[in-house]
């Protein structure tokens, strides 16, 4: 009996480190993404973002509107992939999707900002989400955020 327990250990302990080394490295990512954004949306939040579909601001003469948009793919390490799935079979929130999401989501509307504030515009209204499946294991995710970007007389407040 004894045997067969070492055995088993000799077995799955690399595959057992190696699931605790993908753990930690994946959540040092995520923890460094979020701060990256955080810092990025700091830095850009004079662009004014507005869901407003049919929202007439007070451009500034002779300003057109332009489409703006920012696309980012984000996957999810295999290894908390797997954990959701364990708890997809008893009906358990799957925060590892909803982070997934929120950090896609984050980033494109950093990255619509970012192409706003180049382009000389300081508010962007009509901002829309798309989100999509990359892959059939959901680890995967594109989001796209886009809205019409003009200058206008409003000052950020």
């Amino acid at each position: 009996m004894n045997q067969s327990v070492s055995q088993m250990l000799i077995n799955y302990a690399p595959l057992l480190v190696l699931f605790v080394v993908g753990w930690f490295f994946g959540a040092r990512h995520e923890r460094q993404h979020l701060a990256r954004l955080a810092i990025a949306e700091a830095q850009l939040r004079h662009i004014i973002v507005s869901t407003e579909r049919f929202y007439q601001p007070e451009l500034v003469a002779d300003s057109q509107g332009e489409l703006v948009l920012g696309s980012v793919v984000i996957a999810q390490d295999y290894f908390k992939m797997v954990i959701a799935k364990v708890l997809s079979f008893f009906g358990k929130n799957l925060t590892t999707y909803e982070t997934l999401l929120e950090r896609a989501r984050r980033e494109a509307v950093v990255r619509m900002r970012a192409q706003a504030q180049a382009k000389g515009y300081n508010h962007v209204y009509g901002l829309r989400f798309e989100v999509s499946n990359i892959n059939q294991l959901g680890s995967m995710v594109e989001a796209i955020a886009y809205g019409t970007a003009v200058i206008t007389a409003e000052k950020p407040k």
